[in-house]
């Protein structure tokens, strides 16, 4: 006869704790126990930084890279106020807002494209699909991008956004409103 006994869904608590010995470990010198870490962690961190850099995967690899250095170099003062998992997103999500701090001179070259998009014609494609929109988001300006990608898709809030990229929450919200127009005239969708 089958066996039909249930599992209880997976935790956060055991995998937190796993973490914390985890860094226990790493801070102890056990390198095994920091890629454990990062092989437990990357993946996810890599997918945010991928669309924080409009799908350039050179630059969300280095991202994730400098995030993981720094990691490194700062887990002796791990302090266990939040999830080993918040605390390496946010070192990565920092990474990949330097890059794009860094590209700041080249606003008015962006400005020119988003002018230049917005007069295209929607594609002519099934709207919706994921690809589409992976496509779509990587047309978007670096700061329009971020903006949606922690407002929308990570789930930050306004306030967070504007500290982090150091614009107004005004700002942080008008991007938002500006990325989203795009990304559905990118998409064929109605204003």
């Amino acid at each position: 006869m089958l066996d039909t006994t249930m599992l209880p869904p997976p935790t956060t608590e055991g995998h937190n704790a796993d973490d914390d010995a985890l860094v226990r470990a790493a801070v102890a010198g056990d390198t095994g126990a920091y890629e454990r870490i990062y092989r437990r962690h990357s993946p996810r961190l890599y997918a945010v930084l991928w669309r924080l850099c409009g799908g350039n995967a050179a630059r969300a690899e280095d991202a994730l890279q400098d995030a993981f250095l720094q990691a490194w170099r700062a887990l002796p003062g791990f302090r266990f106020e939040s999830s080993l998992g918040t605390w390496l997103h946010r070192l990565g999500v920092n990474a990949a807002l330097m890059e794009l701090r860094g590209q700041a001179g080249r606003e008015a070259d962006i400005e020119e494209g988003v002018e230049l998009l917005e007069q295209l014609p929607g594609p002519q494609r099934c709207a919706g699909t994921a690809l589409d929109l992976e496509r779509a988001l990587e047309t978007l300006p670096p700061r329009a991008r971020a903006v949606l990608v922690l407002h929308d898709i990570e789930g930050w809030k306004h306030h967070e956004i504007a500290d982090q990229l150091q614009m107004a929450v005004g700002s942080s919200k008008a991007h938002l409103h500006r990325a989203r127009g795009l990304l559905r005239a990118q998409l064929g969708e109605p204003a």
